[in-house]
């Protein structure tokens, strides 16, 4: 079998039979098209032809263009998961992507913005309308106030919602649902939101997700995130934000204002406590704070 018909074969077993999400397919397929595209590889070489050393050379190839540990070591489960189907299901005798190791991933606190930064950002598109304002505002109170994930708040439909608009069910990585909730803020500018919605578009609006674009259609993440450089950008608050960056300042806010770890884990959807405890990180101004309080002769 082909490098080539193995990748094909082995993307429909984790989309068909697998069912894992879209995005994780798609992180996999660029992987795998990566290696395929590999000087040293090739889509047309056999997979029992491929050695130990040649997947190092791809590592070392990757980190020669500069590409982060976090992408290498995608890249490097992607390969190794390829070469276990193929070992699974008979196409290799023996799998020699086992013993190719991760690289050091140096740890990196998540960026966050600060209360002053997000609060200016969830202002912003009432004060510089870049692109739609009340739809704007929703998603940037909606992302702050529940957490999710940029793919989380571009999925959700009416049906997800309680009836006031208070709790929603998203379905997360592994296909996991879970409830979110958003606070007074952000139900107010959902709704400002859906009322402008419905003058915009009438009796001609059938789209059933929550969040549209400006035609009308259902709003991808792509465009999701171009939604928040354009405000986060030199024409907004010129201080660039990822999308994600809404989800590590809900979590580090609600660690820092004392929440349980294992709830803020919850409210995240993460199968692991481990990456939550990445947020127990609090401000210098916090600490001490906290420390005045707490210590009997910090106040003398």
């Amino acid at each position: 079998m082909t490098i080539s018909e193995a990748v094909e074969e082995y993307l429909s077993y984790i989309e068909s039979v697998r069912t894992l999400s879209a995005n994780t397919v798609t992180a996999c397929r660029n992987d795998l098209e990566q290696f395929k595209e590999m000087p040293f590889i090739g889509s047309e070489r056999e997979m029992t032809s491929i050695e130990l050393e040649e997947l190092k050379q791809c590592v070392g190839f990757l980190s020669k263009k500069k590409r982060s540990a976090a992408s290498i070591n995608r890249f490097i489960s992607s390969v190794r998961s390829l070469f276990g189907y193929c070992r699974k299901f008979g196409h290799l005798k023996k799998n020699v992507a086992l013993e190719l190791k991760t690289v050091k991933n140096p740890k990196k606190l998540p960026r966050f913005m600060t209360g002053a930064e997000i609060d200016r950002l969830c202002r912003e598109p009432e004060k510089n309308e870049l692109l739609w304002e009340k739809r704007d505002k929703a998603l940037f109170e909606m992302l702050y106030s529940s957490g999710c994930r940029a793919s989380e708040i571009v999925s959700l439909t009416f049906e997800d919602f309680n009836g006031d608009y208070s709790s929603a069910i998203v379905t997360g990585k592994g296909s996991k649902d879970r409830r979110v909730y958003f606070e007074k803020d952000a139900q107010t500018a959902l709704k400002a939101y859906l009322e402008d919605r419905k003058k915009r578009f009438g009796d001609g609006d059938r789209e059933n997700h929550i969040f549209v674009n400006q035609r009308g259609g259902a709003l991808t993440t792509g465009g999701l995130r171009l939604i928040i450089s354009k405000y986060s950008g030199s024409e907004g608050t010129k201080h660039h934000v990822s999308p994600h960056a809404f989800r590590h300042t809900f979590a580090t806010a609600m660690i820092t204002n004392g929440a349980d770890v294992r709830l803020v884990q919850e409210l995240l959807g993460h199968s692991s406590i481990s990456t939550t405890q990445r947020y127990t990180h609090i401000s210098t101004e916090k600490m001490i704070e906290m420390y005045n309080k707490a210590h009997p002769h910090a106040g003398k």
